[in-house]
């Protein structure tokens, strides 16, 4: 489907606006066209006297007749800055609206999207899309827009105003036209890959630029400043050879639009001279022609920026249509669940799944029951299974085979955010938004009181170090927490996931970057917080879940051992292999 149609096809609440904005357009175009009739009226008051047209409507007297012309001037100048006006409030407004809508749109689109979508899209071009491509949506409703209605109205009226006067000369003068107007859309039609091809070269490099800021410590670390700044350069190259290549055919249709209007310049000045002194045309009709002439046809130059600008418009509103329109893998809609029902007994049944591209299953036929209340460990190498088991529970990917059920009902039926809602996340990477701390740790909870915040901060012993900074509970972290270190950022986590008190807790690596005192910090907010709920242990450092009440070893997407700690001591596997291997025991 054509982009703009798609545009207005998604913006139905803005029809009205349209139609009113086109109107304004539309109004602002005739007064605009009608000095030029005017000037022409003038001439003929002037050269014919008592004869003029004007005489014609009862006024005998020439000096009548230009203070008749003089007050119609001003009401056709306050008319056209008037409408001038409100088009432009319109059309603005308009595109402020619609971009915010639309960019809001698609934000909570990709929100809902499922994690599988992220790891096979660039971040970058995802920023590119719901920023730069969407401001040139509003560019294009900014002026194009006005632009295109003002030029195809102007030549019909200006048109009727040549066939009114003189059809032999109309005809000869509109001539260009239809060749403009077929160029315009021919160098529009190789303009529009190319366009494409700019916005996939600014998502590719906006893509780079992201991902070095995000690692600018390692860059430092690693001298590797002018090896990225390299990289930057070839993207930003490539970006500059797409958008070379359009300018190249953008810039060629002003000139050969100008060569079309001279020839119905030259036609009409030639022409209606000689017809006028033939005496077939009266002087003020032809200085309305020649005026009219150049009213019609100098505009179309502006084609040239218009058909550029609609371009770009184009293939950004392509990009972000296709966005909106991305498939959900995994539904939100499903069965309410009241998190304070949930008694947390979890149930994998056969769970098998492989990610994208990989040779072989992340977990294959998982079956595992988890008690409610219970404390369960999964350890094991990398790449063993154990975060991917955490990912599925959450619902971040779905299984290809078998079944995970909560209290009974199959997770798949169950409204996600709900579950989501019922689930605790303490993740090895922590994210903290670009906040206080009493934000962070009040994250996705509403209306939380600072008391509240601070007692979920003490549980997780987070609140000394709090208290220590410039404003205390009111400090900013700054983007993804990097004013503070990553012991902090993890007992902020911790005291989030406090805060939330979720029936069931899942903790994914949450001591696995952190100096011994934090983790034994760290170990006593643990020991408090999985009391009375399921907690799911993902674990390297094994001294954090021996008092489990049960470890599960997984190995190559399978459970190959399980039992308490000092069961699985006992047996003299895997489990006691990394046992003597992290405490030094031989």
């Amino acid at each position: 489907m054509q982009p703009l149609r798609r545009l207005f096809g998604y913006a139905n609440q803005y029809r009205l606006d349209v139609v009113v904005a086109s109107v304004y357009s539309i109004l602002n175009k005739i007064f605009d066209v009608l000095p030029e009739i005017l000037i022409g009226v003038a001439v003929d008051v002037v050269v014919n006297r008592k004869d003029s047209f004007v005489a014609r409507l009862g006024i005998p007297d020439p000096k009548h007749q230009l203070l008749l012309l003089a007050l119609i001037t001003v009401v056709i100048w306050i008319g056209e800055s008037l409408f001038e006006y409100l088009y432009e409030l319109k059309w603005r407004r308009l595109a402020q609206n619609l971009q915010h809508d639309l960019r809001m749109e698609a934000y909570r689109h990709v929100q809902r999207l499922e994690l599988a979508y992220f790891e096979r899209n660039r971040t970058g071009n995802l920023l590119a899309i719901l920023n730069e491509d969407i401001n040139q949506m509003e560019r294009f409703l900014n002026g194009g827009a006005n632009d295109l209605i003002q030029v195809f109205c102007g030549t019909i009226m200006v048109g009727a105003v040549f066939f009114a006067l003189t059809s032999k000369l109309a005809f000869l003068a509109l001539v260009p036209v239809p060749v403009i107007l077929y160029g315009a859309f021919w160098f529009q039609s190789r303009l529009a890959p190319r366009y494409a091809a700019v916005r996939e070269a600014a998502g590719a490099l906006a893509t780079r630029l992201n991902n070095n800021l995000t690692g600018i410590a390692t860059i430092k670390a690693y001298t590797a400043e002018d090896f990225e700044a390299e990289h930057i350069r070839q993207g930003s190259d490539a970006y500059r050879a797409r958008n070379g290549e359009a300018i190249r055919w953008s810039a060629a249709i002003t000139p050969v639009i100008r060569m079309a209007i001279l020839a119905g310049f030259t036609v009409t000045l030639l022409y209606g001279g000689f017809l006028t002194l033939n005496g077939e045309l009266g002087v003020g009709s032809y200085s309305v022609l020649v005026y009219l002439t150049q009213r019609l046809l100098w505009p179309l130059t502006r084609l040239a920026d218009m058909t550029d600008l609609y371009q770009r418009s184009m293939a950004s509103i392509q990009r972000v249509m296709d966005l909106l329109e991305t498939p959900m893998a995994i539904p939100y809609e499903g069965k309410h669940l009241a998190t304070g029902t949930v008694r947390g007994e979890l149930d994998f049944d056969k769970v098998r799944f492989c990610y994208d591209g990989a040779a072989g299953a992340a977990l294959d036929g998982i079956t595992l029951n988890i008690q409610a209340g219970h404390t369960v460990a999964f350890v094991g190498p990398t790449g063993g299974g154990k975060s991917t088991l955490a990912k599925l529970l959450l619902r971040f990917h779905e299984p290809q085979h078998g079944e995970i059920r909560l209290d009974g009902q199959p997770i798949g039926a169950i409204d996600l955010q709900d579950l989501r809602r019922a689930i605790g996340y303490v993740a090895q990477d922590t994210f903290l938004a670009d906040a206080s701390v009493a934000e962070n740790i009040a994250y996705g909870t509403k209306d939380v009181p600072l008391a509240q915040i601070e007692g979920a901060a003490r549980a997780a012993e987070a609140h000394d170090f709090i208290a220590g900074l410039p404003q205390g509970y009111h400090t900013q972290v700054g983007e993804r927490g990097m004013k503070l270190s990553g012991g902090q950022r993890q007992r902020l986590a911790l005291a989030r996931a406090i805060l939330k008190d979720p029936p069931i807790l899942i903790l994914d690596e949450a001591t696995s970057a952190v100096d011994n005192e934090t983790e034994a910090a760290i170990q006593r907010s643990l020991e408090r917080l999985v009391v009375g709920r399921t907690s799911l242990i993902i674990a390297h450092r094994l001294s954090t879940i021996r008092h489990a009440d049960c470890i599960h070893v997984l190995d190559d997407g399978g459970i190959v051992e399980s039992g308490t700690h000092d069961q699985l001591l006992a047996h003299g596997a895997t489990y006691a292999a990394l046992w003597r291997l992290q405490t030094g025991e031989m």
